[in-house]
């Protein structure tokens, strides 16, 4: 990530929105705005698969689910922030598991760069699919999208739900009214 260019980026922003960049209490606007970014945007240098890991073999062979997985990333559209939760939930194949902070660590790294909401869902299930190779796979995120709610239409509280649905969650209707009722029953407690 180019710091440099960033605070150079902010300055002419603040000078193009009719700021002096000069003013005393955003003399430092730019140089917070590039930390920041080496923050936010850090997905873009990682790679998603490296951060699953198998755990040896266990016995389990039925929904293993992640809920309220809090993630933030930034649309590509506005460069404004959608805000929601995660959930993920899998069906291991022979004995192929991982670690529980393993799926809410996938969800950070793909969140941490510039998405559309329906492409990190799709990158999600990818990573899982393809690295644990699971007899099923499920992606729902929600979030609320900032463009949506101060800028357009202005209608905050709206959110966004997207979902991918691979292997017997998608051929097997009960499965995966199973694992959507234990994302949604769990929350009324």
């Amino acid at each position: 990530m180019d710091r440099e260019k960033i605070k150079k980026a902010v300055r002419l922003f603040l000078e193009a929105i009719g700021e002096d960049p000069e003013r005393g209490d955003i003399k430092d606007t730019p140089a917070r705005v590039a930390r920041m970014c080496e923050s936010i945007f850090s997905g873009s240098e990682q790679k998603a698969r490296e951060a699953l890991t198998i755990l040896k073999e266990e016995k389990h062979d039925e929904i293993i689910l992640l809920k309220d997985i809090p993630f933030c990333s930034f649309c590509e559209h506005h460069l404004l922030p959608f805000i929601g939760k995660a959930h993920i939930a899998y069906i291991p194949r022979n004995g192929k598991v991982t670690g529980l902070s393993k799926l809410a660590r996938v969800v950070d790294i793909l969140s941490k760069k510039l998405q559309v909401q329906e492409r990190l869902t799709t990158q999600i299930a990818d990573v899982i699919n393809e690295v644990l190779q699971p007899r099923g796979v499920m992606v729902i995120l929600e979030a609320e999208h900032l463009c949506m709610s101060i800028r357009g239409v202005k209608k905050p509280g709206t959110l966004t739900i997207t979902s991918v649905v691979r292997g017997l969650f998608r051929e097997n209707p009960a499965t995966r009214a199973e694992a959507v009722s234990l994302i949604k029953g769990v929350e009324n407690r």
